[in-house]
């Protein structure tokens, strides 16, 4: 992968796609490396940080995860908001007492030309998607194709040594003695979510969530698909793409 930094000339707002095991991750860190003025904005990481910090959102957030139900979607959009007035990126609320300084309507508030973010984990769905768009008008969403049977023999040959958290792939990676760890020698596991049943039903789960949503911004205009064996295939395609569209 080339280490050449580029500079946004427009804000990129833009949500990655894929089925589990394609590869969001990796390309969202080339993505923020490549373009700096990213930021990443992922919504699960921004719960566990309000849960740590006993924010009056997190205290919400952990009550609803206590009591076994899935945090509401009103509660992650209050974190993403939270988060993009705390960079800057959002006026904050004006109080009818003082005259706004914002040249926004409070009911839809105006997000600064200047940001530019990956959002990670959110939405998952067409109703995320809907209640979003009041808030983020999001403007580049990538749909990521990797063939199914690639995905799974990735997962297949994907082993790892539990305590150092150290990832050995038979394909590309391999251990220098079969099923045992480089540094200690103790021996390898397969990861309990990297059964191909617990994927299959992982992904069969996505394709049911994600029709509705990518077809929610084909409407919008600002759907890219994007196809590829490995996230090598992959990157210089999507590189080339946010170039054409942003800088």
């Amino acid at each position: 992968m080339s280490h050449t930094t580029k500079q946004l000339k427009k804000a990129a707002r833009i949500i990655l796609v894929g089925a589990p095991g394609v590869g969001k991750g990796t390309q969202s860190e080339r993505l923020l490396a490549r373009f700096p003025q990213l930021a990443s904005i992922s919504s699960g990481d921004l719960l566990r940080e309000n849960v740590r910090r006993k924010t009056a959102l997190g205290l919400q957030a952990e009550a609803a995860m206590q009591s076994g139900n899935l945090v509401p979607d009103s509660m992650i959009l209050s974190l993403i908001s939270s988060e993009l007035k705390s960079k800057g990126w959002l006026p904050p609320p004006s109080s009818s007492s003082e005259p706004s300084t914002s040249q926004s309507s409070a009911s839809n508030p105006t997000l600064s030309p200047s940001a530019s973010f990956i959002l990670d984990g959110f939405p998952r769905t067409a109703i995320q998607a809907t209640s979003l768009d009041s808030l983020v008008p999001v403007n580049f969403v990538v749909n990521l194709i990797t063939p199914p049977s690639v995905i799974l023999s990735r997962i297949a040959s994907r082993w790892v040594h539990e305590p150092s958290g150290r990832v050995y792939n038979t394909d590309f990676h391999a251990p220098k003695v079969p099923g045992k760890d480089d540094v200690t020698g103790e021996p390898l596991t397969q990861r309990q979510d990297d059964s191909i049943d617990t994927w299959m039903q992982r992904l069969r789960k996505f394709e049911e969530t994600s029709r509705a949503l990518l077809e929610h911004y084909d409407r919008r205009g600002c759907l890219w698909r994007v196809e590829g064996n490995s996230s090598d295939e992959i990157s210089p395609q999507l590189f080339a793409e946010v170039e054409r569209r942003f800088c």
